[in-house]
């Protein structure tokens, strides 16, 4: 287990042993002070703990102040280039911001570190595979490393640098992202700056792409990184309302047992011997809990099984707080721990589910 320095991002601990926390970045003009603020308020209640929104001119940067003071969790102001914008996002009281020292003169990193450094805020560094520079990577490349392993060694570099850089400011508030496409690089990337640096590290693979493949790709990435006890704060980036991302991201720090699902959910593949909407019946089932958990609503319960069939139903389900399984008869029968409680048909089984559910949400 990778033991990083602890910051804080406002109230949240990133690092040190803190709990792996869920970003996500809002799609709205940020300008648009209400738009932003039913967003973050919308993310919020899904799960996201940090949210990032752009600050692409002044107006964004300076309607920053109303957001931050009206926002359930804290804001970081995603700056590219214009070090104006990093002191007026500071100034709008931002928790944090995100950065790349490499395209920012030394004179305005100079004043960004000091005033952060004055204001608490944190500076994430970002060295992205699109940004480095191409002669870094041909030296390598001649040396005799593939273009993967070379990729990874020039953003460590990059980003170290980039710290570096921050550091000679006396500034020490600072976390890492490296981010790639490819999942390979991207992974190599933060196992070697992990064994190199005790920075807090952001992850995320980026451009990661819809849904269908933006969080199959991110799983792979992010789990391969958090099963070695590699990553402080998580961001699933998708072609996707910042919604999905939030679900995407409690689903894969669930799986590596880094979140208690609360409760889990766990249904079967079809086959031929399912009787019943197994499809159907489950999404409700997803839907239901999803909507419970996002009203603020704890369910009392560990796990929560939708199974196929009697032979997949209670007993190899027989862990689970509650259950529904397929019947013969193309209904369903509802168990406890094992033990059938019950047969109905498909809908009024799911009602009586949900009736459970409910008796232990609080």
């Amino acid at each position: 287990m990778r033991q990083s320095r602890k910051i804080f991002l406002g109230p949240v601990a990133i690092g040190g042993g803190a709990p792996v926390s869920i970003q996500s970045m809002t799609n709205t003009s940020t300008a648009d002070v209400a738009a932003t603020l039913a967003q973050i308020n919308e993310l919020a209640a899904l799960g996201c703990e940090i949210i990032r929104c752009t600050a692409p001119d002044m107006a964004a940067a300076e309607a920053l102040a109303d957001i931050v003071k009206a926002s359930p969790i804290p804001v970081v102001a995603d700056i590219h280039f214009d070090g104006n914008l990093a002191l007026a996002s500071l100034e709008s009281g931002v928790h944090g911001i995100r950065i790349n020292p490499g395209n920012l003169d030394k004179s305005s990193l100079q004043k960004i570190a000091e005033l952060a450094g004055e204001k608490n805020a944190v500076i994430r560094v970002g060295a992205n595979s699109g940004s480095v520079r191409k002669s870094r990577l041909d030296e390598l490349t001649a040396k005799g490393m593939d273009a993967g392993q070379a990729m990874a060694e020039v953003l460590c570099l990059s980003a170290l640098e980039q710290c570096n850089l921050l550091e000679q400011y006396g500034f020490k508030n600072i976390k890492v992202s490296l981010k790639a496409s490819d999942v390979p690089v991207c992974v190599m990337a933060y196992e070697k700056f992990a064994s190199m640096t005790d920075y807090p590290l952001h992850l995320g693979v980026t451009e990661a792409g819809t849904p269908a493949r933006g969080i199959v790709k991110s799983a792979v990435g992010l789990g391969a990184l958090l099963l070695r006890g590699i990553g402080d704060t998580v961001r699933v980036s998708l072609t996707a309302p910042p919604a999905a991302e939030i679900g995407a991201a409690l689903r894969i720090l669930e799986s590596c047992g880094l979140r208690k699902a609360e409760p889990e959910i766990v249904s079967c593949p079809t086959c031929g011997r399912t009787g019943y909407d197994l499809v159907g019946i489950t999404e409700k089932v997803e839907a239901f809990v999803a909507g419970l958990k996002a009203a603020g609503k704890r369910i009392a319960m560990k796990k929560i099984a939708v199974m196929g069939c009697a032979v997949n139903g209670p007993g190899e389900a027989r862990d689970a707080d509650i259950g529904i399984a397929g019947a013969k008869n193309g209904g369903v029968v509802l168990f406890r721990h094992g033990r059938t409680t019950g047969a109905f048909g498909t809908e009024e089984g799911l009602q009586k589910l949900e009736e459970e559910i409910l008796r232990c949400t609080k």
